[in-house]
């Protein structure tokens, strides 16, 4: 008999895992444990999300025939943390071998690599995860024979593999990015679709008492619970999209609206990522819905960008860099997380309102992500650690493979510009122009050295002199230093007081 352990991010029947066993001889272990949902706080729904989908996918691998061992979750329990699941179970029931997919997660990869196996007295077999498109091997040969790495021609690699958006070995339209037609603010026109669905069934409801018992001081508020945790009901969600948003994704994609937390995105993402989805068949379904004139190319091509470029290209760059990736730290920065990210109470109406949506969904889209909690934590210096485990906690879609690369990489150029080019870095401008958040606020976004002025302009101009080595030299930012050489000396100084006035009292803002 062999063992194979399941992993709450692997809730796939497609699972290599489930293709080498056999259900007649093995046994299939799944474990809700302490040491999982407490290495940093995660947000209530995150922890719900996973539970309640972990227990639907172990009834349907049951009804499918096999046997599985499922410890749920019991604070008084003795069996802390996965590896002494399996060994009690190796215990009751010795199995030959021990048998897993790849995790998501360096850190307990490299345990399971290194210790599982002695401490089991069996051998450890770990298969690549074949759910992500790009090939096992076919990056890491990519990247050596490049000076630079770049996403975009990444991504263009995975299109000529997959075939997606293609006509006759060329992109559709083409193009093969679109993203400059997907900068539009929303204004209230076309209609916004309908919230989506809550869920209700009894393991939902089961795992939302249980986690509310026993995770009430983890942040976030546990309901209204979007979250779809089956297959079919991550199915029923992805058609609501196709439907409903992908049409209009494309333009209103960096748009931000008070009080309306979804606008078009898909929030497919954590089904994507906890394996209620396949990618590729989510992107063959976005095609689809192009080939039939029922969505434009912008939205379609934007929409897939995202999961067969970013999603497949930071993974890569995970497991390629790892360990050593997570320390770096290329600007120095040292100043703690401010209090409002963990109480999200603060007079910028901005962050606030991204705040608002992460606590209350476990979500926030990719620009109140980067361009407003990031941005922020970028120009007032946050130690990248920090900030990182911050996405890591509060986002039911963040696992580390992807929320490293994504916040250390693409927010906070703590890489060095492995993963960005040039920092996204920008002012009060940039947020007044994408959204309604401004109309609002204590501060004004018109001004920059005054004692009411929007902090992100200050902050944002301060950033761009104290970093002056880092960018001066990138041909992407010439035009900003060109800027900043401009400003008469006495509207600088006051700018500069101004932010260090700021970073002095960031937990008072």
């Amino acid at each position: 008999m062999r063992m194979g352990l399941i992993l709450g991010d692997q809730l796939s029947l497609q699972l290599p895992t489930l293709r080498v066993l056999n259900p007649q001889d093995d046994i299939l272990v799944m474990a809700e444990v302490a040491d999982e949902t407490s290495y940093v706080p995660h947000h209530l729904q995150k922890i719900a999300l996973i539970f309640s989908a972990m227990r639907h996918f172990a009834n349907q691998l049951r009804q499918a025939g096999w046997r599985v061992h499922y410890h749920s979750y019991d604070p008084a329990s003795d069996l802390k943390s996965l590896l002494a699941v399996v060994t009690h179970v190796q215990q009751q029931s010795p199995a030959s071998e021990v048998v897993l997919t790849r995790c998501g997660e360096y850190r307990l990869q490299h345990s399971m690599d290194n210790h599982w196996s002695s401490q089991l007295g069996v051998p450890v077999t770990v298969f690549e995860d074949d759910r992500f498109i790009c090939p096992p091997g076919w990056f890491q040969q990519w990247a050596s024979q490049r000076k630079q790495l770049r996403m975009e021609f990444f991504y263009r690699e995975m299109r000529r593999l997959t075939g997606l958006l293609m006509v006759n070995g060329e992109p559709a339209g083409g193009e093969w990015n679109l993203d400059h037609n997907n900068r539009n603010p929303w204004k209230g026109s076309p209609p916004l679709p309908a919230h989506p669905v809550e869920a209700t069934d009894s393991i939902d409801q089961e795992v939302l008492a249980l986690v509310q018992q026993h995770f009430s001081h983890h942040p976030g508020q546990l309901q209204p619970f979007y979250w779809p945790t089956t297959r079919a009901a991550a199915l029923d969600e992805l058609q609501r999209f196709l439907d409903q948003r992908l049409p209009w994704f494309g333009d209103f994609q960096d748009a931000m609206v008070t009080g309306e937390d979804f606008l078009f995105h898909s929030r497919l993402s954590a089904a994507i990522n906890i394996g209620l989805l396949d990618p590729l068949e989510v992107c063959r379904a976005a095609e689809q819905a192009w080939q039939q004139g029922k969505a434009p190319l912008n939205a379609v091509e934007g929409f897939i960008r995202q999961i067969i470029g970013w999603r497949e290209y930071v993974r890569e760059i995970y497991w390629l860099k790892m360990p050593d990736y997570a320390q770096l730290n290329h600007l120095g920065y040292q100043r703690s997380l401010p209090r409002y990210y963990w109480d999200g109470n603060t007079r910028m109406k901005c962050m606030s309102e991204c705040f608002r949506t992460t606590f209350d969904h476990a979500w926030a889209h990719h620009i109140q992500r980067l361009m407003i909690t990031g941005n922020f934590a970028l120009l007032a210096g946050i130690r990248p650690v920090e900030i990182c485990d911050w996405y890591l906690a509060v986002y039911a879609d963040a696992f580390d493979w992807v929320e490293l690369p994504n916040t250390l990489g693409m927010v906070m150029h703590a890489d060095g510009g492995l993963l960005g080019s040039k920092p996204y870095a920008a002012s009060g401008q940039y947020i007044n122009r994408m959204s309604d958040y401004c109309r609002n606020c204590h501060y004004k976004v018109k001004t920059a050295a005054d004692a009411n002025s929007c902090p992100f302009n200050s902050l944002y101009w301060h950033f761009i002199e104290e970093n002056r080595q880092h960018f001066e030299k990138n041909p992407r930012m010439t035009m900003i230093y060109k800027s900043l050489e401009r400003q008469k000396d006495e509207q600088r100084q006051r700018v500069q007081e101004r932010a260090r006035y700021l970073l002095e009292h960031l937990d008072e803002l």
